[in-house]
């Protein structure tokens, strides 16, 4: 049931992109068509990705089981150099 529901979901959002975008720019029906059918998995991964986003921000990964252990952070080790790059500097 889940998967007749995406895939007609899919064929409504191509459908619909076939009529706007073949209507608002006045395209030829290939032309209309060649938008949809380019248009509509793009579109898709927006939407997925922006729910992906939106679902880390309320549900955020589970923290480590053992609270000893330092938790890695990104915006942390962003700001320092790695190993190669004061390597480089130590050099220069």
């Amino acid at each position: 049931m889940t998967k007749a529901k995406q895939v007609s979901l899919v064929v409504c959002l191509f459908l619909f992109l076939f009529v706007v975008i073949g209507g608002g720019l006045h395209l030829n029906p290939g032309g209309a068509f060649l938008a949809a059918v380019t248009g509509t998995p793009l579109l898709i991964h927006l939407l997925n990705r922006t729910r992906a986003v939106k679902d880390l921000e309320h549900n955020p990964p589970p923290s480590p089981p053992n609270p000893g252990l330092p938790r890695y952070d990104v915006e942390t080790d962003a700001s320092r150099p790695s190993a190669i790059e004061s390597e480089t500097l130590v050099r220069q």
